[in-house]
């Protein structure tokens, strides 16, 4: 039975420094080496994904910005993409009526950007932008119409919880919305993208692609939720948030403790 083992990235696969470290890099290399079926689900953009796991020899399709994009990992071309319809544009509104100024994720002839008004930015969406000095996506604007422009697949909000909640409870069934305090900076965020955008539909996808029978994944965050909610079986790292503990098949050892290497070693040896 051909078998597609799926991770989350950060508090998962990576470490606290936010990599991969030497034990897991060797692992995965020679288990992929031997035949395993591996690849991540993530988050991150293609950009900082691939810089993250650099020490990986992963040559399967990736998925990232939690399903927005599968993206080939050898050509970097994206194969499977999700946009919003014009329907953003009434949720982009409703955010600025009440002065949260998201950033927003499009297409721009081509080229992945994230654009926000600098002088609107809250101290964790500032820390946010410094975190990604030089990367290429970066796009300041001056006004708050140049937020609409461009294919639009992905909205962030980082503002306090009590702000950010009521746009949360108004849109979580309508579309496809993540709302939980980043594992590094602890900061509130809201992200809403389309309702067609999950880590689970994307992997329900490449499993098909690759012609697998079964899904094995791991995970730490809320927003891995869906994604075992479609697995046939789910893990979750020592340091996962209880809720997604609950949902496990169960639990492993912590992202820091190579958890996911240490627990692929074992069953591809004892398969």
């Amino acid at each position: 039975m051909k078998t597609l083992y799926l991770s989350d990235l950060d508090g998962t696969l990576l470490n606290s420094s936010q990599r991969t470290s030497e034990y897991t890099n060797k692992v995965i290399n020679e288990l992929v080496n031997h035949g395993m079926i591996f690849s991540y689900a993530t988050a991150r953009s293609w950009s900082t994904a691939s810089k993250v796991t650099s020490g990986i020899n992963v040559s399967l399709p990736a998925i990232v910005y939690n399903g927005a994009f599968v993206v080939d990992s050898v050509t970097n071309k994206r194969l499977i993409s999700s946009f919003f319809g014009k329907d953003v544009n009434g949720i982009i509104d409703e955010m600025l009526a009440g002065d949260i100024y998201p950033n927003v994720y499009s297409l721009r002839g081509g080229a992945e950007k994230f654009s926000f008004i600098p002088d609107k930015m809250t101290k964790g969406m500032a820390d946010f932008v410094e975190s990604r000095k030089g990367d290429r996506r970066t796009n300041p604007v001056r006004s708050a119409e140049e937020l609409f422009k461009g294919d639009i697949f992905y909205l962030a909000c980082i503002d306090e919880y009590e702000r950010l909640l009521p746009l949360y409870e108004k849109y979580k069934n309508a579309y496809h919305c993540i709302f939980q305090r980043d594992i590094y900076s602890k900061e509130q965020w809201l992200e809403i993208m389309p309702l067609a955008t999950s880590k689970s539909s994307a992997a329900r996808r490449l499993k098909k692609q690759l012609g697998c029978e079964k899904l094995v994944v791991f995970g730490d965050a809320l927003n891995d939720k869906d994604l075992f909610e479609c697995a046939d079986e789910a893990y979750a790292v020592a340091n996962a948030a209880s809720e997604l503990k609950e949902r496990a098949t169960a639990v492993i050892d912590s992202n820091d403790n190579d958890g996911v290497a240490k627990w692929l070693l074992r069953r591809i040896r004892n398969e």
